[in-house]
């Protein structure tokens, strides 16, 4: 078929045309890190398919100079046309002659800038000796290797790469495969690596910068380096152990060992993401790589670990075994999020990880509520919407349903199938329904049917939960005593489609007496009549039982653990039973916790009275376990205009008995999740208010500003002593304020700065908050640490936020550029601001209105999703708000139970 001689053809296409495909990518760079540019060349082993006028491959803000096509028969072809497409990322190639079909090479010399943004080939700085100078970074997932060098830019063109590097002879450089050999040339050192096996783009990665090292050796052999800021190597130990006990855990759990020759983590200065998984060169941002038992918070030494056993177990799913395109990225994501618990689970089990994990599945539930969600496997047609979907669907959800699917087939089959997967797809690239096949040859059950429902459509059920007599009564779609509900659960009340193969377990009075069943169906029933025997020896109903006995015993509940990726209703019944099941500590943390998320999510949604979920929190005063609390502690921070005081009042009595319990000061030998909780719990008293817990905070502040490395306020508590501070912080008196900006700018900890600023935009007066904004993007705040800020402005300034957001747009878009940086901005200002813990109008239709309305003039691409989501959540919780007004009797309630504390 004869080509047409033009590259319309080519734009507006999510990929490229298979005219051709590479096998083998021949690298060199020249650095310049003075002048933040590189020049390199490129040759690139190519197949072509179909005899054709056209070579297409991705580029972009790149310069292109000499192109030559040359085939096996050494024939050359030089390109009568290039076209370089910096809107569709494309560099297309146009040659008079037709290239025919066989191998050749495709030889480009290009050069470029090492960026700002955090992406692509980019630049960031660091100290020696006081002087700052550039280090040069790749991040190139997604969709960056193309602004790095010229090429098939997609996960499926896999091929092997070749890397040569021109940089300093000071400096470390460091890539995906170890040093063959290095020529050193007065100030200039050329560095050669071995050339890889066979991985994607977006997996290729070089670092040149100055670095400590500490190395160490897997049981296996296997090299691990760790690379840390000068003077810091130390506290790249523990990131080494966890790298270490990693590999040796995912080598026998996946059958197949590591397949590379060494694995390097290194830590630089700025990078916008946590970590990436690149192909033997991790690459961390450094608070997530470096851990200190003296300076280090417990929750940093919790999540270190986890990030440091993901990052791991990417080597395997999704570097070795890599989706097959975008759609599938939560196949990457998904399971390397619930594989890097179970490891955290084998290292520490004391730290009840799994429980944790529910934290993943509430972020999961909460946006998958949302009519702006997205399935699991969702279409990508366009690059610049990739970044969008790195979110709590493809990482939380995708987790959650993979362990709801281990908790139906059991940890054997799941590990046995995950071996024979690897082992299939070694190298290659796979699609979800090459691991659902996988699986079901293993297990000898017919899972694709089951997952599809979770993974190709959007959102998740609500399951209704009815008791008459004997019978417990399912449904997924209820008119019977519900009113009319709908089997989708939409945070915004409104009906969605689907039904779903739903795996029930419930328990009934005890964890010894269990049921499991498929709910594939709108409902079912389950006769429960043998679980509760009477003191004849005969089955008796609910009804027959004295009341004590039902009140204590006689709780059902569905959704055991939490194993199951939905919400549940009760009937009053069995909620009322719940509730006293609670208050006598019957059940598991990780139901306790359940039970408390699904009644936020359905009071949100208005399914449930405020008044129920008041309710049922009080029924947790006595609860001192940490992950029950933490989730007390998230509900706590949603509350009403009108009932500010009131709810402070109860939410403190809430708290007081554990803030009793754990005290300012680490006891001897106590547990990790104690640690957690000390944090969290005068975190929220802070926040909260309480005078008693402010004073002592600023006391202690005061003491740490006298001697930075005073017992007296631990790394676990510091938050809360910053938090008070700044609480207490006004234009009238800022001494604190400015106590603390000094400490900051005096800070060499990369996790103390950190924790800072997390804490210096709660100020209650809007002229520090936009101060603080104005500090955000100052030189003094690293591009990667703007999250913090964003996550912690106060509420009282919210508005203020979003006039500032408005009137730094431009200057934001120039600084930050696109992707993960400027998500952050949207969903900080636009969605985190819309708790209602004062006065003020921000969570309302009109105020969803006005964020519409200054977007629409100031588009962007890349952002639409999270915006529409944000925009949603704004009106959701507009709505919430409306509903609580018409609650006359919340003023009393909330008086008499905080009374109760």
């Amino acid at each position: 078929m004869e080509q047409k001689l033009n590259i319309e053809q080519f734009t507006g296409q999510a990929r490229l045309p298979s005219f051709a495909v590479p096998s083998r990518y021949d690298l060199h760079f020249k650095l310049d890190l003075c002048e933040s540019a590189f020049a390199g060349t490129v040759n690139i082993n190519l197949c072509i398919l179909e005899k054709t006028n056209f070579i297409v491959l991705n580029a972009a803000r790149l310069n292109v100079y000499e192109v030559l096509f040359t085939t096996s028969h050494n024939q050359k072809y030089s390109p009568c046309d290039v076209v370089l497409d910096n809107s569709d990322e494309i560099l297309v190639l146009v040659f008079d002659e037709a290239l025919s079909v066989g191998e050749g090479v495709l030889g480009i010399t290009f050069s470029g800038n090492l960026n700002d943004h955090l992406m692509g080939f980019y630049k960031c700085t660091y100290m020696d000796k006081e002087v700052k100078k550039n280090m040069a970074v790749t991040q190139f997932e997604p969709v960056h290797a193309r602004c790095c060098f010229p090429c098939w830019d997609e996960p499926a063109l896999k091929a092997t790469f070749k890397i040569t590097l021109d940089a300093p002879s000071d400096l470390t450089a460091l890539s995906n495969m170890p040093i063959i050999d290095e020529k050193v040339n007065e100030n200039v050192k050329t560095v050669y690596f071995e050339e890889s096996p066979v991985m994607s783009t977006y997996l290729v990665a070089f670092v040149v910068g100055l670095f400590d090292h500490i190395e160490d050796i897997t049981s296996h052999g296997v090299k691990v380096g760790v690379y840390c800021p000068v003077g810091k190597s130390d506290e790249g130990k523990y990131a080494l152990e966890v790298a270490v006990k990693s590999l040796d855990i995912f080598t026998k759990f996946f059958s197949t060992p590591y397949p590379l020759p060494k694995l390097d983590l290194v830590a630089v200065p700025e990078f916008a993401a946590g970590a990436m998984e690149n192909f033997g060169l991790i690459v961390y941002r450094e608070s997530l790589l470096l851990y200190s038992d003296l300076k280090s918070t417990a929750r940093c030494k919790q999540i270190n670990t986890i990030v440091a056993a993901h990052e791991v177990a990417h080597q395997w799913f999704g570097n070795l075994v890599t989706m097959e395109w975008w759609t599938h990225l939560w196949l990457n994501e998904g399971f390397a999020t619930w594989i890097s618990y179970m490891v955290t689970d084998i290292l520490f089990p004391e730290w009840q990880i799994w429980t944790q994990f529910l934290q993943l599945s509430a972020d999961g539930l909460s946006l998958d509520a949302l009519q702006q969600s997205h399935p699991i496997e969702v279409e990508v047609d366009d690059a610049h919407g990739i970044d969008q979907i790195f979110d709590d669907i493809s990482y939380n959800k995708g987790s959650a349903v993979i362990r709801m699917l281990q908790g139906y087939l059991g940890d054997d089959i799941v590990q046995k199938s995950l071996s024979s997967y690897m082992k299939k797809y070694a190298w290659k690239n796979a699609k979800a329904e090459d691991l659902w096949r996988v699986i079901s040859e293993e297990s000898g059950v017919n899972i694709n049917s089951m997952m599809d429902c979770w993974t190709k459509q959007k959102g998740y059920p609500v399951i209704y939960v009815k008791s008459k007599d004997q019978v417990l009564e399912f449904e997924q779609e209820s008119d019977a005593g519900f009113g009319d509900l709908q089997s989708q659960f939409l945070s915004s009340g409104l009906h969605g489609d689907g039904i779903w193969t739903v795996p029930i377990t419930l328990s009934f009075g005890s964890y010894d007496k269990c049921k499991k069943f498929f709910l594939g169906s709108k409902s079912e029933r389950v006769d429960i009549s043998e679980m509760f025997p009477s003191s004849d020896g005969k089955s008796s109903s609910l009804k027959e039982n004295n009341q004590e006995q039902c009140d204590e015993t006689l709780w059902v509940k569905v959704n055991v653990e939490q194993s199951g990726f939905y919400r549940v209703i009760y009937d009053d019944e069995l909620a009322a039973r719940l509730r006293k099941a609670v208050e006598k500590n019957c059940l598991s943390a990780a139901d306790k916790l359940g039970i408390l998320d699904d009644m936020l999510a359905l009071s949100k949604a208005c399914r449930q009275p405020l008044s129920f979920l008041l309710l049922l929190m009080s029924a947790y005063r006595e609860e001192v376990d940490y992950i029950v609390l933490s989730k007390l502690i998230n509900i706590s921070t949603d509350a009403i205009p009108e009932l500010v005081n009131e709810l402070r009042k109860f939410c403190i009595s809430l708290l007081q008995h554990s803030a009793e319990k754990v005290g300012w000061e680490s006891k001897p030998g106590e547990s990790h999740l104690n640690a957690l909780l000390r944090g969290e719990v005068f975190i929220a008293l802070a926040n909260f208010g309480h005078d008693k817990t402010q004073l002592e905070a600023m006391e202690r502040f005061q003491v740490l500003l006298k001697d930075k490395d005073t017992p007296i306020l631990s790394p676990d508590v510091r938050k809360a002593a910053y938090i008070a501070v700044m609480r207490n912080a006004t234009t009238t008196d800022r001494r604190g304020f400015d106590s603390l900006l000094k400490f900051y700018r005096k800070a060499d900890a990369t996790q103390e700065k950190e924790l800072i600023l997390r804490a210096i935009a709660c100020s209650p007066d809007p002229d520090i908050v936009a101060e603080v904004l104005n500090f955000l993007v100052s030189d003094e705040v690293r591009d990667q640490d703007v999250i913090f800020i964003l996550g912690g402005i106060s509420l009282e300034g919210r508005e203020t936020a979003w006039r500032w957001l408005q009137e730094n747009w431009d200057q934001i878009l120039k600084k930050y550029g696109s992707g993960i940086i400027l998500h952050r901005f949207v969903r900080g200002i636009v969605t985190l601001l819309t708790p209602f813990f004062s006065s003020g109008s921000f969570a309302s239709n009109e105020k969803a209105d006005e964020i519409e309305s200054f977007f629409r003039n100031h588009v962007n691409l890349g952002i639409e999703k999270i915006l529409m989501q944000s925009i949603e959540r704004v009106r959701i919780k507009a709505r919430w708000i409306e509903g609580i007004k018409q609650e006359h009797s919340l003023p009393i309630l909330l008086m008499q139970l905080a009374q109760k504390g």
